[in-house]
């Protein structure tokens, strides 16, 4: 049974550990805010352009779009997100999993077509130790987001992309859904998914205004075939008769660049507010950990305290009772 120094010290031990967490969880909380306020206020904006950019795309016969083009992938690219410093729980251990799992569906690619863009020092170092292609360092962005960073690491992708130096995009990171849920995503960044707008209720429902891979084919089957009947006369196209200006070309050029930094940057944004957020739950965790194994070690100290006093007590009764 330890002493009453070392349990005195074990408490001490605790009651530091205890205030160092409790000050994370508060830093952690407080950066949270303002991650939270800035991921709230992009994501909205960034999902309406994808989904109108994703719909003109699919409804559009003449829209073509270079960065829409699937082909055998060859070479692929992984955007990964993790955070710079440790004590947030399993945020980086499940995005590094997801990473690896990811490289594992494509490892019969070879390690030299695998490229890693690590935005974080934790996945850069994962990536480092796994022997990946690194596609440099991307750590400075997990603490302090910059959209001119993103711009530029969209732009690198998009022109190796046209190029044919990377076949495909995919980008893993957490997305924050509110302080105590962060989602593991993996998503794909190029070429671009009409797929996700599928909904496979309407799938021949020319009135609806939700975009589908059926229905586009129905309706570019129809351009192409130049007849009419009388159920496409009474279904009204779905976004049939877009008005471009000032050109197809033009529009889909700033477009899609536009969504592709955006897509990026709010990613990031997502990543790290989950950051924050696992870091408050993991310290306000351990915080109540640190209460709980107080009140044990008092409970301990106490009852061998008042041990070693009964004792000294009986070795005087029994003195005395000698003499």
């Amino acid at each position: 049974m330890p002493s009453l120094k070392e349990i005195k010290g074990r408490i001490a031990s605790v009651n530091s550990t205890r205030k160092i967490t409790s000050a994370m969880k508060m830093v952690a909380s407080s950066k949270l805010h303002h991650a939270q306020v800035a991921i709230e206020n992009m994501l909205p904006y960034e999902t309406m352009l994808e989904h109108i950019l994703k719909t003109f795309l699919a409804s559009e016969a003449d829209a073509r779009s270079r960065f829409e083009i699937e082909r055998p992938v060859k070479h692929i690219a992984f955007i990964v997100y993790s955070s710079n410093s440790s004590l947030c729980g399993g945020f980086n251990t499940n995005v590094i999993k997801m990473m690896q799992q990811a490289v594992a569906e494509y490892e019969h690619l070879g390690k030299d077509n695998i490229i890693v863009y690590p935005i974080g020092r934790k996945v850069a170092e994962k990536v480092t130790k796994l022997g990946l292609k690194s596609a440099g360092d991307f750590t400075s962005l997990a603490d302090k987001p910059n959209v001119q960073q993103c711009i530029d690491i969209a732009m690198e992708l998009g022109q190796k992309f046209v190029k044919g130096e990377i076949d495909r995009v995919e980008m893993i990171y957490h997305h924050f859904k509110s302080a105590g849920s962060q989602i593991l995503t993996r998503k794909t960044f190029l070429p671009i998914d009409i797929s996700s707008e599928l909904n496979e209720d309407k799938e021949r429902d020319l009135t609806s205004n939700v975009a589908t891979r059926e229905a586009v084919e129905y309706l570019r089957q129809r351009d192409r075939n130049q007849t009419e009947n009388r159920e496409q006369k009474e279904a009204k196209p779905l976004n049939d008769n877009f008005i471009v200006e000032p050109s197809m070309d033009a529009v889909l050029s700033k477009l899609i660049p536009k969504l592709a930094h955006l897509m990026l940057y709010t990613a990031l944004l997502d990543s790290v507010a989950s950051e924050h957020a696992a870091r408050m739950v993991a310290m306000q965790t351990a915080t109540d950990n640190a209460d709980e194994l107080l009140r044990d070690l008092n409970l301990q100290y106490n009852k061998s305290r008042q041990q070693a006093i009964t004792s000294e007590l009986l070795d005087i009764v029994g003195g005395t009772v000698n003499n």
